[in-house]
């Protein structure tokens, strides 16, 4: 089952409930910016293997 835009409105209530108004915006740029550094991460590993695979 997928989620729907219904329940990515109860996750978001929630997360507001919980976090407050004040710290929502502060964790939506940590999230942001650990998921861009994991990105840039696994695209390094995955031009190491390409280049690997061109060496053979």
């Amino acid at each position: 089952m997928r989620p729907g835009i219904g329940s990515l409105v109860i996750i978001l209530i929630v997360a507001l409930l919980i976090f407050g108004p004040r710290k929502l915006p502060e964790l939506g740029k940590a999230l942001g910016s650990t998921l861009r550094e994991f990105k840039k991460a696994t695209q390094g590993l995955s031009n190491e293997d390409d280049t690997e695979k061109k060496e053979k």
